[in-house]
């Protein structure tokens, strides 16, 4: 066996492969270590997503240069990142590209430099860091790599001792987080991080006994082949599909008054030769394209640039991107057609025009259009059509489907930001694992001011639109908005898939647990007992409003005796009852 002391370009983007599929292959595996028994585990998922759209990158744009192919997947990361563990990996990898970004090759030492260079990064996205999770796993694994670069120079050998340090830190990760230790479990995040490496480490091992040939080029190794695609095994929620919800605004208009009609998007590889040595002015780039259409969204790095636009003629705005480069990733959406069949599902056999609207909804529409430049704008993260409905009676602009089992990807939140034209938008996670996803796609929106307001759950992402104030500044909004967040109590009752114990209590698979304020409190064979003994605690600290949120599972007679039992036992409570539709969730009870 030939020993591997650097690597390249093509090397790493073979890890990289190698580690998205062992993630791939154990998705499910990560996802069942998460801590509460609940049905929306997704550690797994949304590592694997955030790897996927890094491999993707890598495979757009492959190179042998590896501050280059770093920076690719570094790129791809960022885009693809959902969930927290989505984001501290990216994280990861992007402090890692930085280290390498000059280098054509690294040696024992520059790679373990970049290891901890991504842990540093990772640490410093995450406002209060906490051990015993992916952070301690990384870089503790970190460490190791740098005292074993002191004493070889074989990249491979650091890579088995990066993995070895990684597990033994995987395997105390239970002594750091009590919850962790109390449940039996190893963090889920951690787990996931150790596939990535095992698929580095196996990749490096088959390398050792190849030559080293940096001309070689990233094709003739074959590696495209490898599939690292995810497809859950379980369908989405209806909520999730694209366009589930009825009674949408678009069903309103007229197909022919789309004045722009094709969504277009693609990828922008800058091209020196055609700049011509003037440097790429992103501000001005966006103010050509701006002529072209409307709902433009640029997002711009070094070398790369990503656009979005509604155009009329998208040969135009390619012909002129293409000025500046080379095109890729190319998609191209006819809105009329897509308009037309969207009519056709909500009225089949209707056509809808302007002229049909009633006097309100047409004055309704004028004033919609009237709103352009506003502002304020809201984006709402929401499972469930009734959810969903109550976050645009509250003022949001942009649903953005997801929450419980998928979360939105850093691009796709970038995406909904863009589509709200205001000068100030705030956005509402509503759920904590897509807090970091949100923060981070602050730093990638430009022209207009983005607020997150890190709200855990629905009831605190409905208290926080209420307590928005149209002629407050921007700051006094969410100071005010992030009060509101306090003053509500936040409870889910779903059901377990799996035995396990937790503060003192036997939970069995299949019963209904109630969780409050984010902490599993009941645990019950009877949905309905469940319920009534989750509204009890939440009652006992001083409520005086009661809201149910009845989702997609749970029945008529259900939410009904729920009703009689809270009329009969808290005669002073203020109750209100709404339809969410949240799938996995029978219930979400707000009590303020």
């Amino acid at each position: 066996m030939g020993k591997r002391l650097n690597i390249n370009g093509n090397d790493f983007i073979r890890m990289v492969e190698a580690g998205a599929l062992q993630l791939k292959t154990n998705a499910d595996k990560v996802n069942a270590l998460n801590v509460f028994p609940v049905p929306d585990g997704d550690t797994g998922t949304n590592m694997n997503l955030t790897l996927t759209s890094g491999v993707e990158e890598l495979r757009r744009r492959p190179s042998e240069h590896l501050g280059k192919a770093a920076e690719a997947l570094a790129k791809g990361l960022l885009m693809g990142a959902r969930g927290n563990s989505g984001v501290i990996l990216s994280q990861l990898f992007r402090g890692f590209s930085k280290a390498v970004a000059d280098h054509e090759s690294a040696d024992a030492r520059l790679f373990a430099a970049a290891l901890q260079s991504g842990v540093d990064m990772a640490y410093k996205a995450v406002v209060r860091p906490v051990e015993g999770t992916i952070l301690t796993v990384a870089k503790e694994a970190a460490k190791r790599a740098g005292h074993v670069a002191k004493r070889t120079s074989n990249v491979g050998v650091v890579m088995r001792e990066v993995l070895a340090g990684g597990g033994e830190a995987l395997a105390r990760t239970p002594e750091l987080l009590p919850v962790l230790k109390q449940v039996g479990v190893v963090d889920s995040g951690g787990q996931g991080l150790i596939y990535i490496y095992e698929g580095f480490a196996s990749a490096l091992e088959a390398l050792e006994g190849e030559p080293e040939l940096p001309g070689v080029p990233y094709a003739a190794f074959g590696t495209e082949s490898i599939d690292v695609s995810f497809e859950a095994e379980r369908p989405l929620p209806a909520a999730y599909e694209h366009g589930a919800e009825p009674g949408r605004a678009q069903a309103k208009l007229a197909t022919e008054d789309i004045e722009f009609g094709y969504c277009t998007e693609f990828i922008v590889t800058l091209n020196p030769a055609k700049l011509a040595g003037r440097p790429f002015d992103e501000e001005r780039f966006r103010r050509e394209l701006s002529q072209f259409g409307d709902s433009l969204l640029v997002v711009a790095d070094e070398d790369l640039v990503k656009v979005h636009i509604h155009a009329e003629y998208p040969g135009s705005v390619m012909n002129h991107a293409q000025t500046f480069g080379e095109l890729s990733r190319i998609k191209i959406e006819n809105m009329r057609d897509q308009h037309a069949h969207l009519l056709r599902e909500e009225a089949p056999g209707l056509h809808i025009s302007a002229a049909d609207l009633p006097k309100e909804a047409a004055m309704a529409v004028k004033q919609e259009a009237a709103m352009a430049a506003k502002r304020y704008g809201f984006v709402a993260v929401s499972a469930g059509e009734g959810i969903s409905a109550i976050f645009r009676s509250l003022g949001v602009d942009e649903i953005l489907p997801g929450g419980q089992t998928m979360n939105p990807s850093t691009e796709d939140i970038v995406k909904s930001i863009g589509k709200v034209d205001a000068q100030t938008v705030f956005v509402l996670p509503n759920n904590s694992n897509i807090i970091m996803a949100a923060q981070q796609a602050v730093e990638l929106v430009e022209n207009k001011q983005v607020i997150v307001i890190p709200s855990k759950s629905i009831p605190q992402g409905i208290a926080a639109a209420l307590a928005f104030q149209e002629h407050a500044a921007p700051e006094e909004n969410a100071d005010e908005m992030q009060q509101a967040l306090q003053q509500v109590q936040s409870g889910q009752v779903t059901y377990a898939v799996r035995d396990t114990q937790m503060d003192g209590m036997d939970i069995r698979q299949g019963d209904y647990i109630g969780i409050h304020n984010g902490k599993i409190v009941v645990s019950e064979p009877d949905c309905v007992a469940s319920c009534r003994s989750l509204i009890d605690r939440m009652a006992e600290s001083g409520a005086e409003i009661v809201t149910l949120y009845s989702g997609e599972d749970a029945s008529e007679d259900m939410t009904r005796r729920l009703i009689e039992y809270v009329e009969q036992t808290y005669p002073e409570l203020e109750l209100e009852v709404h339809s969410g539709g949240q799938p996995l969730y029978y219930y979400i009870i707000s009590a303020e």
